[in-house]
């Protein structure tokens, strides 16, 4: 049987364990996409209507899976309209190929029609990035991109002229399973197990990387006494609920976990390179855990570095148990924040609050779900007010901040997962991607979509108001989302009485095989404040914040 080059990248990728291809196709993809039709019954084609839906549900699969995925975009706008989403996938370190379609070679360097530099346009997204050039190349540059995108947890990207996708090529080898290597750590722990026996008030942060982990991070955090806090990527990892946990820290944070920041000794960071180093004290002694030795002191000293992964530091400590325990010193300000919360989120005042509708989703999802949090105000009712239980994932945009994931995100994480699968996101988000409903009915994903409804870009007013500049150019025209969603023919509620909120979250979750839309109008009037700093401190805040990012 014949052979040609498209062929061969098919059967490469489905070799490597590609179940899926999302994208559009397009004239110089023509033959990879008759490629996948004919081996279909080994790999799917999830055609989205616009590409930035394809690299985002790409991205969103790869976060949750670890795994490599695969998205494509034809020449010229359709591979351009591929970089938001890879943006979010190089920034959240998820290992993502993106297939891009390239006029023929003889046109090359012509300015011909949808002729654009691919090479040039994704360096700065890309961990490796190259053009197919002839059938003798082709599946060793498949099999570099995917080694690439696995072992440096970012993006491939190979550009695929079409006529070179039309050459005929021999039969690609077959990969044997010990193609990748198997990282092993093996720590030397000494210094670490000596500064957590002389430290008398540790405090663990943790972050994607410690995702797997939460039995024997609770364990440790019970054994020393350390509360627990969380960057972003760690909510769901141990139970909110626990008397360890303090929840997040930031500008998403709790009172609490500021306080135990502000009093601790020592901190032990696992899994995350943690941003909002402000939040840290400065003379703060620190053990930094990650995988990656480019993450360790990236942003502020690590007193003493440990290259591994989660669990194989874990498993090499050898501490002695304290009989004090720092985190029962925190539990009247665990207690008093969480009251400070409960007060809005069971509020009845119409506009609905937005701290109801988050904690009315965090009641009736299931124990196990993949919940997908979309950028802006909605990020903080997620963190602070969605509180949960250990064993539900939480996925953000988390290092690039895009709007407009939600979406796109929960079709991505639909496919990864086979959880339910709960997407949050204010009306701005919502309205960005919100052509991928379509992607959502066409192939029956089974999401519920929540939109936190309130006419208004809701974080850039209040990032106005705190800097002293008066509201522009963030309201928005309202829109009855439900009735778009019930118009594509997906199952869609309109929430505007905080009493009919209970009901319509449990109806569109009990929905298991169905998509739903939950739209829900909400207050825009709540002011998503950090945990210590009362509003009038906001301005000199805020205008720090961005003083550091403009130097």
């Amino acid at each position: 049987m014949s052979r040609t080059v498209s062929d061969v990248i098919i059967e490469t990728l489905i070799d490597l364990g590609i179940n899926r291809i999302y994208g559009l196709p397009g004239d110089s993809l023509n033959p990879l996409v008759d490629s996948i039709r004919r081996h279909e019954d080994k790999i799917e084609f999830i055609q989205v209507r616009h590409e930035e839906g394809a690299a985002l549900a790409a991205s969103f699969e790869s976060k949750l899976t670890g795994k490599v995925t695969v998205c494509m975009g034809t020449s010229g706008p359709g591979s351009i309209h591929l970089l938001n989403g890879l943006y979010d996938a190089k920034m959240d370190h998820a290992s993502v190929i993106a297939l891009t379609g390239q006029v023929e070679t003889d046109l090359i360097g012509t300015d011909y029609f949808q002729e654009v530099k691919l090479d040039s346009l994704f360096a700065d997204v890309s961990v490796y990035s190259t053009t197919i050039m002839s059938p003798e190349r082709s599946q060793s540059l498949v099999l570099r991109a995917h080694r690439e995108a696995l072992m440096k947890k970012g993006v491939s990207h190979l550009t695929l002229p079409a006529d070179v996708l039309r050459l005929q090529s021999d039969e690609p080898e077959k990969i044997t399973d010990d193609f990748y290597p198997i990282l092993k750590f093996n720590p030397d722990l000494e210094k670490v197990n000596d500064a957590i026996n002389q430290s008398k008030k540790p405090v663990i942060l943790i972050g994607k990387g410690a995702r797997g982990y939460g039995p024997a991070i609770d364990a440790l955090s019970e054994k020393i006494g350390a509360p627990v806090i969380y960057a972003l990527n760690g909510k769901g990892i141990l139970d909110d609920l626990d008397k360890k946990v303090m929840g997040s820290l930031g500008l998403l944070g709790t009172r609490p976990s500021y306080e135990a920041m502000k009093r601790a000794d020592l901190l032990i960071m696992m899994g995350s390179s943690y941003p909002y180093i402000q939040f840290i004290p400065e003379d703060l002694k620190t053990i930094q855990v990650d995988i990656d030795p480019n993450s360790i002191g990236k942003r502020r000293r690590s007193d003493i570095p440990v290259i591994s992964d989660t669990g194989q530091f874990l498993e090499g400590l050898n501490v002695a148990e304290k009989n004090e325990k720092f985190y029962m010193d925190l539990q009247d300000s665990k207690k008093s924040w969480i009251e400070a919360l409960e007060k809005a989120e069971n509020s009845k005042d119409v506009p609905i609050k937005p701290e109801a509708l988050a904690a009315a989703i965090s009641r009736h999802a299931d124990k196990d779900a993949d919940i997908i949090v979309d950028t802006g105000n909605v990020t903080v009712w997620g963190v602070r007010n969605f509180r949960t239980n250990a064993g539900r994932r939480f996925t953000y945009s988390s290092w690039l901040g895009s709007m407009g994931i939600g979406i796109p995100g929960s079709v991505g994480a639909s496919y990864a997962s086979g959880k339910q699968v709960i997407a949050l996101s204010g009306d701005g988000s919502f309205a960005m991607t919100m052509m991928e409903l379509v992607t959502i009915k066409k192939y029956n994903r089974p999401v519920k979509l929540f939109v936190f409804n309130n006419s208004m870009l809701g974080m850039i007013k209040f990032e106005e108001e705190v800097m002293g500049f008066p509201e522009y150019g963030v309201d928005l025209q309202p829109l009855d989302f439900a009735k778009i969603a019930a118009s594509i023919g997906i199952h869609s509620i309109r929430v505007e009485k905080p009493e009919d909120l209970d009901k319509a979250v449990m109806e569109a979750l009990s929905r298991r095989n169905d998509p739903s839309v939950v739209d829900v109008v909400i207050s825009s009037k709540e002011a998503p404040m950090p945990p210590k700093l009362q509003f009038k401190q906001m301005k000199g805040y805020v205008t720090s914040l961005l003083r550091e990012k403009l130097d």
